[in-house]
């Protein structure tokens, strides 16, 4: 489809811009305000490990590594998994080995903690902007702004606030973008798994060049761990190619991940029509300060395919949004074996169009799901974004039967491939004997195996019943506290 906007879009560049003034200014508020309220999500702390064995039994258990097990169980020992199977076997194992054990069954469905693969949890506070719809950036950015203007945020309670809310609807790990220092806590004062990424955005070559990796090792150096943290260069739009060239390097020194909006705006698109220069001779000519200023002589590529020639795409990275992507975008994913965070309600409430679903399933692209933040979100629970997926998927012509669990995939261990958790001993995303202990009981009525991941992918969403975080019971449904209490057998 041809695009009819030039490139830069002016709403978007002056949003970044008073954006970057924003951040600069909130380092001055003394005084901030919490929108912090009563009904935040009653959170347990985390328990010290013990040697006593919980087994958490379900109607219906779905390793995503391994076939599901109706009437399944999973037995836990010191945050770990010890044992995953039919509920019978797993019993019978442990009583075979004399180790003591307390069981908690709930009728329903027990997958791996879910795996929010794009947000910005600092701006939790921001939900107001997130409820309503847009016509696209002009008039979201409008309205981010008019709330952002007039409030002064306590940016470390609304991290915070934001995971706790993660917590809730079942979510165990993250990749959280931080852009005030103050929020760069959250993750790791949760307890939540994850890579907390430090945004990078607005630099110019001449100022990168002065001292833009000294005051990016800075930042990351004051970021607290655990978990994971990493570098998040903001957009292709947002950085001259200078810092763009080099923050990839400098995450790589570090052994640190990736983590970039792309494909969000339909200026990243690529966009033939009038447009004869060819990166390669745009490169040699010297015109290469930015994707701006390559885009205003005449360069009709698209952003993926700037970011490929700098070095950013990889296995170490992963994308966001990937809206606006091409055969030619998605098979260059492909081959540096990115990651893409789908992040569809996101982009309904700013006014996008639909992220290809149905071509990234067929072409078999690696995917995870994000919720973005609440300023363009209305909530920060992973299955909603699902559910909009699976009917996405179907209108776009996807019409395999495999279509639910491949999207239960993308939200687990689509998820931990995209932050590099799926493999190693703090392996998440998955149900496996010595993985972490991360889980989602969910109150989804079970018949078959197939139907029943049909109805949990489709309306699952708001019936998280419990989350476990290194086998602790993180957040439970006062209407199910009891199932989490009793004595060892």
């Amino acid at each position: 489809t041809p695009v009819s906007i030039t490139f830069p879009s002016k709403p978007i560049m002056q949003w970044l811009k008073l954006r970057l003034m924003h951040c600069a200014a909130s380092a001055m508020h003394n005084s901030p305000m919490s929108t912090v309220t009563p009904d935040d999500a009653q959170i347990r702390p985390v328990s010290p490990h013990s040697d006593v064995v919980h087994v958490y039994s379900a109607g219906l258990v779905i390793p995503i590594t391994a076939p599901s097990v109706l009437d399944g169980a999973i037995a836990v020992i010191n945050g770990r998994i010890e044992h995953v199977g039919s509920r019978d076997w797993v019993i019978h194992a442990l009583e075979q080995s004399g180790r003591t054990f307390v069981e908690h069954h709930v009728d329903g469905v027990l997958m791996p903690g879910l795996v929010n693969a794009h947000t910005h949890l600092q701006y939790t506070g921001m939900a107001q902007v997130g409820a309503k719809r847009y016509t696209g950036f002009p008039s979201w950015a409008q309205a981010f702004d008019a709330v952002y203007d007039h409030t002064e945020f306590d940016w470390k309670a609304e991290a915070t606030r934001g995971a706790r809310l993660s917590i809730r609807y079942g979510t165990t790990s993250a990749a959280d973008v931080v852009t005030d220092p103050e929020a760069a806590g959250a993750l790791h004062d949760l307890g939540l798994h994850g890579v907390a990424y430090w945004e990078v955005m607005g630099w110019s070559n001449a100022d990168w060049a002065a001292h833009g990796p000294a005051s990016v090792n800075a930042s990351l150096d004051a970021m607290p761990t655990p978990p994971q943290i990493g570098i998040s260069p903001h957009a292709p739009y947002s950085l001259d190619a200078e810092p763009l060239l080099d923050l990839p390097d400098l995450a790589r020194r570090r052994n640190l991940r990736l983590h970039i909006h792309l494909g969000e705006s339909h200026s990243e698109a690529e966009w033939k029509e009038g447009r004869t220069a060819q990166l390669d001779d745009l490169w040699r000519s010297g015109a290469s300060t930015s994707f701006t200023e390559m885009r205003s002589l005449g360069g009709g590529f698209s952003a993926t395919q700037f970011v490929d020639q700098l070095g950013v795409l990889g296995p170490d990275c992963h994308v966001a949004h990937g809206v606006y992507m091409t055969a030619d975008d998605r098979r260059r994913l492909r081959s540096r074996n990115t990651a893409v965070a789908l992040c569809p309600r996101s982009n309904r409430v700013i006014g996008l169009d639909a992220p290809p679903v149905a071509a990234y399933l067929n072409e078999g692209n690696l995917l995870a799901v994000g919720t973005d933040s609440l300023s363009s979100s209305p909530s920060l629970d992973v299955m909603e974004d699902v559910a909009l997926l699976y009917k996405i998927a179907r209108a776009q012509g996807y019409g395999e039967g495999d279509l639910a669990r491949r999207l239960l995939h993308t939200a687990t261990l689509g998820g931990a491939v995209a932050l590099g958790l799926s493999t190693g001993p703090q392996r998440v995303g998955q149900l496996q004997s010595g993985a972490v202990a991360d889980m989602v009981f969910f109150d989804v009525s079970v018949t078959t195996i197939v139907d029943t991941i049909e109805e949990l992918v489709q309306t699952g969403a708001s019936r998280q019943i419990a989350t476990i975080i290194d086998g602790n019971l993180r957040w439970v449904d006062p209407r199910f506290t009891d199932i989490f209490e009793g004595d060892v057998q």
